[in-house]
């Protein structure tokens, strides 16, 4: 019988040390009390402390000076949107925040592929979409929802679109399973998208922009009620 994975010292100092900081008990460049004197807090060697320590330098919550000491980042002045994903799980209070953007680049994404899109985008985006039609299971059709987002962004030619589609996509994926109330039903979902995917395909950037907003204005509400 295989082992159920377990979690070390180091993935619950980790945690431990990520939630003080996000909730303000280590407020932003203020530095970490002297290594031994953390560890002892915390109960902990302090090569654990240094582990974790290097994983939240990682994740852009900490930054050390050699012989100054540890500090926490302004990761709110100087992160990165791959910070999302880590606050999201912390808080759901930034569920509305990642919804607002994405609001404002969905539309424009639908707009620019409107715009941009060649042959072999609108083939690609026909295809995607009879696959959130044909798609089992709320999870399958979210999977499949999600894909042609990620199309949509393609087609507009420029990756920093790409980017951006995969940030605010991952920034909810880890919780997922809450928010797939609007991909229950297979021909639901497809008639809520359709209309962003032909207006792309008709080359029509207004008619496209509005579609979007529709469509992820209604999508947004029925995930927050499913979060509430």
């Amino acid at each position: 019988m295989e082992a159920l994975p377990r979690e070390t010292i180091v993935d619950v100092l980790e945690g431990k040390l990520r939630d003080d900081i996000l909730a303000g008990r280590h407020p932003a460049g203020s530095y970490l009390p002297p290594e031994r004197r953390l560890a002892d807090g915390y109960g902990v060697t302090r090569t654990t402390l240094k582990h974790a320590f290097g994983r939240l330098v990682q994740a852009g919550l900490l930054e050390t000076r050699h012989g100054v000491g540890t500090r926490v980042r302004d990761f709110t002045r100087l992160g990165g949107a791959d910070l999302l994903p880590m606050l999201v799980r912390h808080s759901p209070d930034w569920f509305g925040e990642v919804f607002e953007v994405r609001r404002g680049v969905g539309a424009l994404i639908a707009e620019r592929a409107a715009a941009r899109a060649t042959a072999a985008h609108r083939d690609e985006l026909g295809t995607l979409l009879e696959l959130v039609r044909t798609a089992e299971g709320g999870d399958e059709v979210q999977l499949a929802d999600i894909e042609v987002h990620r199309a949509l962004a393609r087609a507009t030619g420029n990756r920093v679109y790409v980017l951006l589609t995969n940030t605010l996509f991952n920034a909810y994926l880890p919780v997922r399973a809450a928010l797939v109330g609007p991909f229950t039903d297979p021909e639901v979902a497809h008639a809520r998208l359709e209309p962003v995917v032909a207006a792309v395909l008709a080359a029509d950037e207004r008619a496209a922009r509005q579609a979007a907003e529709a469509y992820l204005t209604a999508t947004e509400r029925i995930m927050l009620d499913g979060l509430a």
